[in-house]
């Protein structure tokens, strides 16, 4: 095999093994009060939350209390799909998706840059990614 061919394969592994990286075991939030797992539906990529620090209150699941449907603010956090519709731009960056924060019950634009195997920075904005916020996940398990 010479040069080129072996370039060409480590980069076709690299791009296979970080779009993939993604999807595998959980992430916490940044406070580390939550778990999320990506997953694909198509072409797509989702996050839901499946391990909250404090899962329920009074003895009954937390509900997503700050949602502006009111139909929604009975459904629980837990299994809540929050990150939606994620394009791939490139093996660090996923794109055009939203974020809902539940802790005020807003949808934000958003963008995904996974900065290695154990850290994603998560951009959310309204227009322009410039004003906004990033919050960090760190991988919690594979």
């Amino acid at each position: 095999m010479n040069k080129l061919s072996l370039i060409l394969a480590f980069m076709a592994f690299s791009f296979l093994s970080n779009a993939q990286k993604i999807t595998d075991g959980t992430w916490y939030n940044e406070e580390k009060d939550g778990k999320i797992s990506f997953y694909m539906e198509g072409d797509k990529l989702n996050g839901k939350i499946v391990w909250l620090e404090r899962p329920t209150e009074n003895g009954k699941p937390r509900l997503d209390v700050n949602n502006s449907k009111s139909t929604l603010k009975t459904k629980p956090l837990m299994g809540l799909v929050f990150l939606k519709d994620f394009e791939k731009k490139d093996d660090k960056t996923w794109e055009e998706g939203t974020i809902y924060d539940p802790k005020t019950g807003k949808t934000y634009s958003s963008t995904i840059s996974i900065v290695n195997g154990n850290r994603l920075d998560i951009r959310g904005f309204v227009g322009f990614s410039l004003l906004g916020r990033t919050t960090v996940f760190t991988r919690a398990s594979k």
